[in-house]
């Protein structure tokens, strides 16, 4: 580890990376510095029983040739080494709701997509039109989700609601239900913007995938690339402070006692957790303020499933299952007899994948209120034995009650379980560094359309933040995000001629 960088990227989930090698690339000379054993923050993975499980990242979306974060990944040179599968072109996710024993499709291609709502909703016709075109429309105002090089945002956007807009075009509670039925991919509710939708669903009807083995293939690619452009990575670092000179933001400090020194530092740390380091070293108070009061979305909870051989079959697709179809905006307000609301189910997908699964994860709704009890505790390993027999058995029961809801869609279940395994809103703050175990970053109000819309920029001149809790969340959201964070570095214009000059070159 050299004494001096020109960056510093404190956190290697996807958006330092991603803002790692965009620097590199651009001939700064970088060093990453995580605190884990793993690389990737969200994009990490783990084993059980020789299987490999995902830590966050289940599905995803964009990445046909041509579409925007297929676009990037070339960019970033990894795209031709990922190994991915797709998922079902007619049904990549299936929509299902207590006391109707009807399956509802979302497929691929908006073509697609269209023709199978209408085979299932004739009289929405017009509003599946409608909704179709809206989404595009939305899409189509955010300049880097295109690659272009506007800034802009369209206030009107960003203030509409989505329960507003499917209110607008139908009064069909199951239709409208449908339509969004997968919004736990962004933890959605009832004054939830129209826009975190429309960005997060996409995506997916454009091309949706499975990473093969996971998708901590991503980050050994980027640490693969970033050392090729000149970069650096380190493991077990984890910052602790921030050095000044003469009220100039200097260095790192890390538990291991290395100071590291650059003239620019790019924060992928939750800003939560930055903030607080840095309260009383030149940021505005009500800077700080704002960011203590900005509240994390919810966690999950999580079952991690491994099957006995050739026990059950693949589903080349995803789950979500809703029990009440009026309801889908307020399944994070259950109560203790009512959890869970609903799920979604993912399956593992491995190298040569056939006919037979070999894992499953199945997440629903967590709040952290639950896991209070042992909020002092901290755990990254295997063995929870800090967290002894209470929160055993609060696992055990709630892993029982939700295994018997899944039981209601696959009967069979749990004669071909070999093993399960859980995670709860603790594992997630431990293993991700999220406040409150966040799985999407902080939560977006139409109402208060600005309040959670952070810059990447900060007071603290050479200091930027990036990740999920900046705009967007998801593979593609991320991503962005550090290509924003690098455009305030480098400049936007410049950036986005180079990302655009280098896809063209890889496309020719």
């Amino acid at each position: 580890m050299k004494e001096k960088y020109d960056v510093v990227v404190i956190g290697s989930g996807l958006g330092g990376l991603v803002s790692a090698n965009i620097l590199a690339r651009e001939g700064y000379k970088v060093c990453v510095l995580e605190k884990n054993n793993q690389y990737g923050g969200n994009l990490q993975t783990f084993v059980r029983d020789k299987k490999i499980f995902d830590t966050g990242v289940h599905y995803v979306g964009g990445l046909d040739k041509g579409q925007n974060l297929h676009q990037y990944f070339t960019y970033l040179g990894i795209m031709d080494d990922l190994k991915i599968h797709k998922l079902d072109n007619d049904k990549y996710d299936i929509i299902t709701f207590d006391g109707n024993e009807t399956e509802y499709y979302h497929a691929q291609g908006y073509e697609r997509f269209t023709q199978s709502l209408i085979k299932q909703f004739p009289e929405e016709e017009k509003a599946i039109h409608a909704y179709c075109k809206k989404v595009q429309d939305v899409c189509n105002n955010f300049a880097l989700y295109n690659l272009e090089d506007g800034s802009a945002y369209d206030l009107k956007i960003l203030s509409l609601k989505v329960t507003d807009y499917l209110d607008s075009i139908s009064d069909n509670e199951l239709f409208k239900a449908v339509l969004v039925g997968s919004n736990s991919l962004y933890a959605g509710e009832l004054f939830t913007p129209f826009y975190v939708h429309a960005l997060s669903i996409n995506s997916y009807i454009e091309s949706s995938y499975r990473f093969v083995n996971g998708g901590s293939q991503m980050s050994k690619l980027l640490i693969r690339k970033l050392k090729q452009f000149g970069g650096e990575a380190y493991r077990y670092q984890e910052v602790v402070d921030f050095g000044f000179e003469d009220k100039k933001l200097v260095s790192v400090k890390t538990k291991k006692g290395n100071e590291i020194k650059a003239d620019i530092f790019i924060s992928n740390f939750e800003p939560k957790f930055t903030v607080n380091m840095l309260k009383d070293k030149g940021l505005r108070k009500s800077f700080v303020k704002r960011i203590e009061q900005i509240e994390p979305m919810i966690s999950g909870f999580s079952l991690y499933i491994t099957f006995k051989e050739n026990a059950f079959k693949y589903i080349n697709n995803n789950y979500y299952h809703i029990k009440d179809a009026s309801k889908i905006y307020e399944a994070q307000k259950y109560t203790e007899e009512s959890w869970p609301e609903g799920y979604m189910i993912s399956m593992g997908v491995h190298k040569g994948q056939k006919e037979w699964a070999k894992n499953m994860i199945a997440m629903t709704y967590m709040r952290f209120d639950e896991v209070t009890a042992w909020e002092n505790t901290f755990n990254t390993v295997a063995e929870e034995s800090e967290r002894g027999k209470a929160y055993a058995k609060f696992k055990a029961e709630k892993t029982e009650v939700f295994l018997k809801e899944i039981e209601k869609k696959f009967p069979n279940i749990r004669e071909a379980i070999e093993s399960i395994y859980t995670s709860s809103p603790l594992s997630y703050r431990d293993y991700i560094g999220n406040a409150k175990g966040s799985m999407y970053g902080y939560r977006k109000d139409a109402d208060n359309t600005m309040k959670t819309f952070l810059s990447p920029k900060t007071k603290i001149k050479n200091l930027f933040l990036t990740g999920q809790s900046l705009n967007m969340h998801g593979i593609l959201g991320v991503t962005i995000s550090a290509v924003l964070t690098c455009s305030h570095i480098v400049g936007r214009e410049h950036l986005m001629k180079s990302i655009r000059a280098e896809i063209a070159k890889q496309y020719a």
